[in-house]
């Protein structure tokens, strides 16, 4: 696949043809390309619109991390310089940005700073930290450090180590419980999807409603039933049929 510069780094990203707006997907915190598996295509496909996908630094193949550890405003880092060089070096304005959990927020952060957004798809956000949130990422540590799970990861990121521990050291590191974007919510004035599993591991329906309440511009909540944290594998069809609903309602 390609690659970009963008903030520093080398990033892999990846095109499919459709048409204006661009839909830009950002992944969680242990995605990558290839763990969208088909959602990305099957979305462009359906809405008839061009899609990026791409895998951030420390992600898939593009730059391993190379510092010990990232601190709490990693997203930061990632929504306010990383996401717009990407898009600014690919020629890539006004998006709709489809994101899942941390993707999710770092669009809310990118969107909520007033760079330029058409519309916002969310799968699973963060806004705050809950202890459900914390539990369910020491379950994973244990998982990584016990289990095959770093051989799975090791399929997709060029060194599963360090994105794994990329993602947990920060989500455990105790300063990290301060962490809280809600001040962004305000600034988001483009139309904005939420979607969030009635049985997520990692966040109560508390994200949806903080967000549902403080964001600036129109705002759609939908709460599914027996969904976990990841709605597009768990509800593939419910997810697909809202998602293009939004886009093409907001395609311009």
């Amino acid at each position: 696949m390609p690659h970009i510069a963008a903030a520093g780094h080398s990033l892999e990203y990846e095109w499919i043809d459709g048409g204006e707006p661009t839909l830009v997907f950002l992944h969680e915190g242990l995605g990558s390309i290839r763990q969208w598996r088909d959602f990305p295509l099957r979305v462009a496909q359906a809405t008839g619109r061009r899609a990026l996908v791409y895998n951030r630094y420390g992600y898939g193949a593009s730059d391993a991390l190379a510092e010990k550890r990232v601190g709490m405003r990693f997203m930061h880092d990632e929504a306010l310089h990383a996401l717009p060089g990407l898009l600014g070096g690919l020629g890539v304005a006004n998006p709709i940005l489809v994101g899942h959990s941390d993707g999710a927020s770092i669009a809310l952060i990118y969107a909520g700073a007033g760079h330029p957004a058409r519309a916002l798809a969310l799968m699973a956000p963060h806004v705050f930290v809950e202890d459900v949130c914390i539990r369910s990422i020491e379950k994973a540590k244990r998982e990584f450090e016990a289990t095959d799970l770093p051989q799975r990861l090791a399929k997709y990121h060029r060194d599963a180590r360090r994105t794994f521990y990329l993602w947990n050291d920060a989500w455990l590191d105790p300063a990290f419980r301060d962490w809280n974007i809600e001040e962004y919510l305000p600034g988001i004035r483009c139309p904005l999807l939420a979607i969030q599993g009635e049985d997520d591991e990692y966040g109560t329906m508390a994200q949806l409603d903080a967000i549902g309440a403080k964001a600036g511009g129109p705002c759609r909540l939908l709460k599914l039933p027996a969904c976990g944290h990841s709605p597009h594998r768990d509800q593939p069809q419910a997810v697909l049929e809202a998602l293009t609903e939004f886009v093409n309602e907001h395609r311009g």
